[in-house]
């Protein structure tokens, strides 16, 4: 067992490696270790449930994670279109999808089955993306958290009344009933327990670091076995486990700690999803498979753009949010295996549903890597999805079109750069993607608008031309590189002033125009040699920096536990 498990951790940091060398997704990688490491080749994994186990626990710190981002409070302006759009995007995928199943001429029942396996998104494969990339915190990063989690819901149904009905010979209605009340039961108690009880354990654990991250472990495996024995799935148990904790002031210790454990486990999920894959006859299903994933790659996004832009959503937002769907889930396989098991469809639609997961899988990791790219190639072609007059989404809180200075990006470093600027007495501009943190902003007086740097539609409406300093907290380089050739575009002259990690990154910046890099790293070292340089060996000049700097941070940390934010901004 354990040389299966190094045989294949190595296999995955080879691939992995490869993947990027050319600057692929890891995810692709992992998949692709699957495959390499299943039966079909190379055959190293042969401790499944060794494997499976690991996959679970990756499976359950991912979504814990996911969880910690979704404040109830924020998940509740989105409640309304998570819920139309989830539910309309199954209902118009079953329907397309059994008459496009019916014109290849496959049985009702098979064609029933097939439809309703390409309605379910990987709520896993799309947390872990969105991740990566920053955006749980967006708008259509919470609006495709909230309809991904009813299409989970709606899975898990389903998946118990065809296991219900068919083992006992219950009533669908009944079991339907039942897992209902059952769930509004579970929903109620942890509720309770989560307002009233755990801020105090949370708070008695906070007192020593590593018992905080042994129960918050306790606290997930818990809601997530709770769930998984009461015929629900232990996904759902585990954002939950997560959400109760989002409110906590400590969710930002908790998910430094868990983000490891996440980074590790999680690997397995991808490595037995590839070594699971089913090819048997595909040969005989070429054409099918091409349509359905053209389907899905293509018609899921166009239904939650059209459901979207009837809610009065920027097309951005509908667009960005409609790629999230643009893949079938773990629990199509899931079902379609059941389907096969209980006899109501053939050996044959299993493998033909894998290799559509297959491509649409890949597919969809590179569309929601390169959305913003994709984005500003096609906006031109997606104003039919939008609706005239103002969206809902756009939070602006600004009326004026000329600023001297635009910050872009205002939590961490933009938060100490605010005090400089207001000294300046010029008129400026705050932009931000967390809906939250405008809203904020804007009730405390400052003109600001919610706004992502890399929407080139929102570059283009910005005045840049009076502008006499622009300045990008984001540490992204590509998002960087872009804005400052539209602010070049308009204005030669202006102060831009850039956040970067990196040396190599830095110059470039400089190369392309930036007027000064931060770099916060080594910026942190010169700060400390100019104390040194001014106070010496002087103790009481010193306790006078750390007073100041003690009541910096209590600040920063009361704005973080008002408005907690991801690590990666925009």
């Amino acid at each position: 067992m354990f040389v299966e498990l190094s045989m294949v951790i190595i296999l995955a940091v080879v691939v992995s490696g490869i993947m990027k060398l050319l600057r692929q997704p890891l995810i692709i990688g992992y998949i692709i270790t699957g495959i390499l490491a299943g039966p079909l080749l190379l055959d190293i994994v042969k401790s499944t449930d060794m494997v499976a186990t690991f996959s679970n626990l990756g499976i359950v710190f991912l979504l814990f994670i996911a969880g910690l981002s979704l404040n109830p409070r924020i998940m509740k302006s989105v409640g309304k279109v998570s819920l139309i759009t989830g539910v309309g995007q199954v209902v118009f995928t079953t329907m397309v999808g059994f008459l496009i199943a019916k014109l290849f001429g496959f049985p009702d029942i098979a064609s029933l089955y097939i439809a309703i396996a390409l309605t379910f998104s990987s709520t896993i494969i799309i947390v872990k993306l969105l991740s990566d990339k920053g955006d749980l915190h967006t708008i259509y990063g919470r609006i495709s958290m909230g309809f991904l989690i009813v299409q989970d819901v709606i899975a898990v149904v389903l998946l118990m009344i065809i296991s219900a009905t068919s083992v006992g010979g219950l009533d669908a209605l009944s079991v339907t009933i039942e897992t209902i009340l059952i769930g509004v039961g579970i929903l109620s108690f942890i509720s309770v327990f989560a307002i009233f009880i755990l801020p105090r354990i949370t708070k008695a654990a906070a007192k020593y670091p590593e018992f905080l991250l042994l129960f918050s472990i306790g606290w997930l495996l818990l809601l997530a076995v709770m769930f998984g024995y009461l015929n629900f799935s232990v996904e759902i148990g585990a954002l939950l486990a997560g959400i109760s904790l989002s409110m906590s002031p400590y969710q930002y210790e908790i998910k430094l700690k868990m983000n490891v454990l996440r980074d590790f486990f999680i690997l397995f999920f991808f490595v037995l999803l590839g070594s699971q894959m089913v090819f048997t006859n595909v040969t005989d299903f070429l054409l099918p498979i091409a349509v359905f994933s053209v389907f899905i790659l293509v018609g899921n996004p166009l239904i939650v753009m059209i459901l979207m832009g009837l809610l009065r959503y920027t097309k951005r937002n509908g667009f960005l949010a409609g790629l999230t769907v643009a893949q079938i889930s773990e629990f199509s396989l899931i079902l379609i295996a059941l389907g096969v098991k209980l006899g109501h469809i053939q050996n044959e639609i299993l493998s033909l549903v894998t290799a559509t997961g297959l491509i649409t899988i890949f597919g969809s990791t590179y569309l929601i890597m390169h959305s913003n790219s994709l984005y500003a190639r096609l906006s031109r072609y997606l104003r039919v999805f939008e609706r005239s007059g103002r969206k809902i989404d756009e939070h602006i809180y600004h009326k004026g079109e000329h600023y001297d200075i635009i910050l872009f990006g205002y939590e961490r470093i933009g938060f100490s750069l605010l005090e400089s600027i207001k000294n300046l007495k010029k008129k400026f501009l705050i932009i931000d993607y967390d809906p939250e943190k405008i809203t904020s902003l804007a009730s405390e007086g400052y003109e600001c608008r919610y706004g992502d740097a890399n929407d080139t539609e929102l570059l283009n409406e910005l005045s840049f031309s009076t502008a006499k300093m622009i300045i990008s907290t984001i540490p992204d380089m590509d998002t960087n590189l872009l804005l400052m050739k539209k602010a070049r575009e308009q204005n030669k002259k202006a102060i831009i002033i850039i956040v970067s990690y990196h040396i190599e990154e830095a110059l470039k910046l400089y190369e392309n125009g930036a007027t000064y890099v931060i770099m916060p790293h080594f910026l942190g070292g010169e700060y400390t040699s100019t104390l040194i340089q001014k106070h010496g060996v002087n103790l009481d000049e010193f306790l006078k920096e750390k007073v100041k700097h003690m009541n910096h941070l209590r600040t920063r940390m009361k704005m973080h536990h008002e408005h907690p934010r991801p690590q990666k901004h925009r």
